[in-house]
């Protein structure tokens, strides 16, 4: 089912984001962490791609086993970068054989891929270009990132609204936020696609903070702010158990505040663990319906 489809019929959706394992046996671990998830009643699971060797084949391949042993509707993540634009029509084709009715358009990272990569010609060079392009097969609900305190590249947040307005004109659907740690951004964003005429569903996306000094680094390479509050907490814990706990408690008080203010779609960054994401899951069980 298309994602789209869903937030319209039930005015709600929740997801979980997957990086593809290396080995089997973190197939097989990932499998029994979703099954876990299962009792959540997810709307979709995502799969990314990032860089590195056969990383789209790995992207492949996990979905193909997600669909196939499942039952969920599961959205790759499809980017600029890999495959090259000539090879993109075989990966589309693959997607569609295999039932696939929702992609995740994004640029990819120039951290990871290099800044040359993204040059027009072998490549696309912005995610808006891969939108239009997948838009012309009519197959898929295309879905974007968002960004909720502007893309790091952008020059302000007019220029990046209309980046992402230009990536909705080409075809995209719905958007799907980076994580944000204050809601505030999230709701100013709300506020410019509003006066910008940008009217697709918007998914907030959640990062529970289990791991602090990974947290940290994905912050730094994608501009995302950590509130000092927030650092100082994590910064006087020692015990890894009390980072997942207060990961958990400021995850659930995060969500408790978009759910207050009538934010009714979730995405949960996993890093293919599912724990932390049952509890905070978990305690919101009562306003979460």
């Amino acid at each position: 089912m298309k994602i789209r489809q869903i937030i319209q019929e039930q005015g709600k959706c929740l997801s979980f984001e997957f990086f593809p394992p290396k080995t089997p046996i973190g197939e097989e671990r990932l499998l029994q962490r979703i099954e876990s998830l299962k009792v959540f009643n997810p709307s979709f699971i995502s799969v990314t791609q990032h860089a590195g060797a056969d990383t789209l084949g790995k992207t492949k391949h996990i979905v193909r086993k997600l669909h196939d042993e499942t039952g969920l509707t599961v959205m790759p993540h499809i980017t600029c970068a890999d495959p090259r634009r000539s090879e993109l029509e075989p990966v589309i084709d693959y997607y569609r054989r295999l039932g696939t009715e929702n992609v995740l358009a994004l640029r990819g990272d120039p951290e990871e891929y290099g800044s040359d990569v993204f040059d027009g010609q072998e490549h696309f060079r912005f995610a808006s270009d891969l939108v239009r392009f997948l838009a012309t097969y009519k197959s898929f609900c295309i879905g974007v990132a968002v960004y909720p305190e502007g893309h790091l590249e952008s020059p302000n947040l007019g220029l990046d609204t209309a980046y992402t307005k230009q990536k909705i004109d080409q075809g995209a659907e719905f958007g799907l936020t980076q994580m944000f740690f204050e809601n505030f951004h999230f709701y100013q964003m709300m506020d410019r696609f509003e006066k910008d005429g940008i009217d697709v569903p918007i998914i907030a996306g959640i990062m529970p903070i289990t791991d602090f000094q990974k947290v940290e680094r994905f912050s730094e390479l994608s501009g995302v702010e950590i509130p000092i509050p927030i650092t100082t907490r994590f910064e006087e814990m020692d015990n890894p158990d009390d980072v997942v706990a207060a990961g958990i408690d400021l995850a659930t008080q995060q969500c408790l505040d978009l759910l207050e203010n009538g934010v009714r779609c979730f995405h949960f960054y996993t890093l293919n663990r599912a724990e932390a994401v049952a509890r905070i899951l978990t305690n919101l069980a009562s306003a979460f319906k």
